[in-house]
Formats: C-alpha cells, structure tokens, sequence
C-alpha cells in the first residue's frame, strides 16, 4: 500500500474494515466503526475553502488542523460517549495507515477528545427478580407453542450465574463446560479475542447438563458433541443474535417482570446483575475484573461504588439514626 498516499479516505475506510474483519468483530462493530469513520471525513468534505464529495477526500489532506476541526463541528450536536468512540475509532484507523506505511504519522494525539463517562451498571430492578425469573421460566408454560424450559433457564442461568456477554453466549461450544466434577468451568472468549476462565458452581452446572440432556432426545446425542454450539434454537441449529435477545425479551414478559428491566440493557442486565451481586457480597474489583472480563480495572470498580451508595443508603434508612439527634449537643436529624 506504499503507493496510496494519494488514495481517497473512502477507498483506505474499506481497506481498513476489510483487516479489521479478520479478528472477527461483531457486525454491529464494523458497521459502528464505518458509520463514525464516514461521518467524520464526511465533515472533512463538507470544509468550505475544500468542499469535495467522500469519494475525492484525499488522504493527504487530514492533517491535524484539518482533523481538529472536523472534529470539532462532529462534537458539537453529539454526546460525549459518541465524540470518544469516534475519536477511537479515527485512532485506530490511522494506526492502521501508519503501520501501511499510506501516511507518515498519527494526527489524532493533536486532536481533542472528551474524557467518556463509565457506564452505569444496570441490573435488574428487584433484590429477588433473579430468583423469580428463573422459578417462572422454569415452569412449562402451556400458551409457548413448543416449551422448552431447560434451555430458556440455561441461558438465563449462564449470564445470571457466569456473567457471560451476548455474544459469549452465541460462541459458546458443548466443550467450552470442562472439568472434574466440584472444579468445573467455562472457557470464553470474550472482547478483542481475551480468554477467560469463569468458575461454575455444581448448581448451573446441572442445570447445564439438564438442557444438554433434553437436546439429546429432541435431536439425538450427535447434537451435543464436543464441538457443537452450546446454545440451539428449537431446531436444532445455533442460536442467533436475533433469537437470543427475542428468547430473553420472551422470558421477561413470561415473568411479568418488563417494568424491572433497565431500558437498553435486555441481556445485559443479567450480566450487569451478576457483578453486582459479586460487589454486594465483597468481591474486590480485582475479582469483578477477571470474571467479567473488562480491560479496565476501573469498569470493575464501578460496581463497587454503586452497591456502596445502596448500602449508605440503606444505613441511611435505620430509623434508629434518627434517634441519635439530641442525645449529643449539636447532632441535628437528617
């Protein structure tokens, strides 16, 4: 590619998306990548002494005041959290042409970018929601046209119990459950290809196995070898994004429990649940860390410093505090 310098932005966005396909991102990634990459060279474009189409935005041209003030008209209708995911995105798109050898040099250390607030965790409204989700789907349900209560649990089970993202879930095998019997485990892949090793409690682990059972006498023990997907639709092939967020959606209207779900969070409020306990009951952030997989401590922490404004809150709460006031001078009741 040394002879690209000249090559227009919309071409080498392409080429970089094509390179960056093969550490097999999801789709929903590329096109986030794509969608923030256009967008801004669109801005580039649309400069009033250079106005040019996308496709004639050369990529000699982005220098660094041109890439600032691009940037700049970017930020200016948009959130904080978007203008820090564009600006990584930018980011790693010119690491890309530098180690190309398309252009000498990174200017987006000379470009601005917001300080992205950490996401708030969003667990499932209710201290006993969990139990009663899991207690409902696991009754037959005679309206569902075809029940199949050991799965529905087994994946609530697995981001409920093992933390586990969507997409963790979907690349699931048959062979990623391994271990003797009081050590067993699940090996995941998670963000950017990251292996880890999520203990399973004897407790999902029947679970697991009560699901792996049906499925052997819907479709036959050739269903579950080792090298099978972990988690099957009612026919038998590998669940889908679609199907998964659809089966997990069915399962809260089945509980009637939609009003405690946090807006946005579907699945992930299982995920976002299962750290949340872990903070309750004295995990480090450490710990959070490393079954949850994040690549920052302080993603983990964030878990720590929300169960503990709920526990001040609750302290808050005794009404024997209030009691306190006027047994000291200078103690006033809050």
């Amino acid at each position: 590619m040394h002879d690209k310098r000249d090559e227009s932005v919309g071409h080498l966005i392409e080429e970089f998306l094509t390179a960056r396909a093969t550490r097999k991102p999801s789709p929903h990634t590329l096109e986030a990548y794509r969608r923030d990459l256009r967008a801004v060279a669109a801005l580039v474009g649309e400069d009033p002494t250079t106005p040019l189409p996308l496709d004639q935005v050369m990529i000699s041209t982005l220098s660094p005041r041109v890439m600032r003030a691009a940037f700049a008209r970017y930020a200016a209708p948009r959130a904080a959290s978007s203008v820090h995911r564009a600006w990584s995105a930018w980011n790693s798109f010119f690491t890309f042409l530098v180690a190309e050898g398309v252009v000498a040099g990174n200017p987006m250390p000379a470009v601005g970018r917001p300080r992205a607030p950490l996401p708030q965790p969003k667990p499932l409204r209710g201290e006993d929601t969990p139990e009663e989700l899991l207690a409902s789907v696991a009754r037959e349900d005679g309206r569902q046209r075809d029940p199949w209560s050991e799965r529905d649990v087994a994946v609530l089970a697995l981001a409920l119990c093992a933390g586990l993202r969507l997409s963790e879930l979907l690349a699931l095998r048959v062979s990623s459950l391994s271990g003797r019997a009081g050590e067993r485990r699940v090996d995941v892949v998670g963000k950017g290809g990251r292996p880890r090793v999520v203990p399973v409690e004897p407790e999902l682990d029947r679970v697991v196995v009560a699901y792996l059972d049906s499925r052997a006498r819907r479709f036959g023990s050739r269903s579950v070898r080792p090298d099978s997907p972990l988690l099957v639709d009612r026919r038998g092939e590998a669940l889908r994004r679609g199907g998964l967020q659809y089966l997990v959606d069915s399962c809260y209207r089945r509980a009637g429990i939609g009003d405690r779900v946090p807006q946005g969070a579907r699945l992930h409020a299982l995920r976002h649940t299962f750290a949340t306990r872990l903070a309750e009951d004295g995990a480090s952030a450490a710990e959070i860390m490393r079954l949850l997989g994040h690549a920052s401590l302080a993603s983990s922490q964030t878990y720590i410093e929300v169960t503990a404004g709920q526990q001040r809150a609750a302290v808050r709460s005794n009404r024997t505090n209030r009691a306190l006031a006027g047994l000291v001078p200078g103690v006033q009741a809050s």
